[in-house]
């Protein structure tokens, strides 16, 4: 029974580390999601950033494809479509490889994400700091 215990709460430590980010580090991390993403709320600029990715301000909560003007992949689209909303755990995944999340998300080995970068590590802790610029 002690070795079941055991098997069980290693097998959850994965999921509890994962959903956990620090948003101090993540600021650091952003640094590399800046060249295409800024943080904008309405004329205040949080973060200067490129224009090829959508503002990031509120993300944390959003519906996925919904940022007005952006043109979004199809894939996104149809995820946003399905009820995905960003959560921290959600954008993690998705920074670590954007087009593994669309096909598994939405069943569909075909689609292709536009977003190319893929972010290693360090997803947890973007997410957390994008959290911060909640809309809410």
């Amino acid at each position: 029974m002690k070795k079941l215990v055991t098997l069980a709460v290693l097998a959850l430590t994965p999921v509890i580390a994962h959903a956990e980010g620090d948003a101090a580090a993540g600021e650091g991390v952003y640094n590399r999601c800046k060249s295409c993403h800024g943080i904008v709320n309405g004329d205040e600029v949080i973060v200067r950033g490129g224009r090829t990715g959508p503002n990031l301000y509120g993300v944390i909560g959003r519906t996925a494809g919904t940022v007005e003007g952006f043109r979004y992949s199809d894939g996104l689209v149809a995820a946003g479509e399905a009820g995905l909303v960003w959560s921290e755990e959600a954008v993690a995944e998705w920074v670590a490889d954007p087009t593994a999340f669309l096909r598994t998300h939405n069943d569909d080995s075909s689609l292709r994400s536009k977003m190319t970068f893929k972010l290693r590590s360090g997803g947890e802790d973007v997410a957390a700091y994008l959290a911060t610029f909640s809309a809410e």
